[in-house]
């Protein structure tokens, strides 16, 4: 396994995050302990989970299940560089979500528990809160990392604004501010190249991409379907939907891979580790088998060849703000 720096951080992380999000809602505790045993001895040490995932959702399932696979010991905590999220809730009393420094002081201790650990390596805001100011998140979050429960803090679904907004507050406060920026992004989906992603590599953010297979569209879904064994469960249903506007490009896509003799699943983990702004994408396998694919693609070597077809078959934006749509 390959490890690269969190963005301007001396952070070393490996080049696939095992995503949990399936962990509680597809995938049965067991099965999620053998795939991050299995994470661990394929040298992947970056996991990333939410307060927010599993079902019933917004009640800590995934971390839970993390947390019970940290107490079984063995160094399992120690080797594992830890990333969760806050934002989202239950919604059941006003402050049970968003970034007041109430609902971040709240969140933070539930999440510790949840995870059977006394501090978080990296804590992601899921979202950007529009209602609070930055000084008061950027106050919060200093005293959760001066008591030690927080040692970096990242961001996800932002706009390259929201990035610039946070930093130059974090710059006002005297904070080292956000490491990390978690985005949509994948093949098919390239809005962040325009200005997320420049944002991030202006002010030295490793970036995280979500959903690299677009929910399911980018692994195989055509061939899956052809030979009616598609995988069941939450991708499949959003990628059949999606797949009937882009059925020709899909099609182009699959062909190519075959023609490389990758599997699709692979193809796009790979693009995406060969551009430049990317850290780690996440992966969130609901089988190890799927974990497996996930790992092999960080030695898939694509070359320009290759890359530069895979523009031709999934066009981005043109590149980065303004030159991609002025001049």
């Amino acid at each position: 396994m390959d490890y690269t720096h969190l963005g301007r951080s001396g952070l070393s992380v490996s080049r696939i995050c095992l995503g949990t999000m399936n962990f509680g809602s597809y995938t049965e505790p067991a099965d999620a302990h053998t795939i991050m045993d299995h994470a661990l001895e394929h040298g992947v040490n970056f996991f990333d989970t939410a307060n927010t995932y599993g079902r019933p959702r917004a009640e800590g399932v995934t971390e839970s299940i993390v947390g019970d696979w940290f107490a079984q010991g063995a160094g399992r905590r120690d080797r594992v560089v830890l990333a969760t999220k806050l934002y989202g809730g239950k919604g059941d009393w006003p402050n049970d979500q968003f970034l007041s420094a109430v609902n971040i002081r709240q969140a933070c201790e539930a999440s510790l528990r949840r995870l059977r650990t006394d501090h978080l390596d990296l804590y992601q805001m899921h979202h950007v809160d529009r209602q609070t100011p930055w000084e008061e998140i950027w106050e919060a979050f200093t005293v959760l990392r001066t008591q030690g429960k927080v040692i970096y803090f990242g961001s996800s679904n932002f706009a390259g604004w929201h990035i610039a907004q946070a930093q130059e507050a974090a710059l006002r406060h005297g904070a080292f501010g956000i490491v990390s920026e978690q985005s949509l992004y994948n093949l098919a989906e390239r809005t962040v190249e325009l200005e997320v992603l420049p944002a991030c590599q202006g002010y030295g953010l490793g970036v995280l991409p979500w959903s690299p297979l677009q929910s399911g569209l980018l692994g195989g879904i055509l061939a899956r379907q052809a030979g009616a064994s598609a995988d069941p469960g939450r991708s499949r249903g959003e990628a059949a939907e999606m797949v009937e506007g882009r059925r020709e490009q899909i099609a182009a896509y699959e062909a190519y891979c075959a023609e490389l003799g990758i599997p699709p699943a692979e193809v796009a983990l790979a693009w995406l580790l060969h551009q430049p702004a990317v850290t780690a994408p996440i992966a969130g396998p609901r089988t190890l088998e799927q974990f497996e694919h996930a790992v092999h693609a960080t030695t898939v070597k694509l070359d320009e060849k290759a890359l530069a077809r895979l523009d031709e078959i999934f066009p981005g934006p043109g590149g980065a703000a303004p030159e991609a749509y002025a001049w």
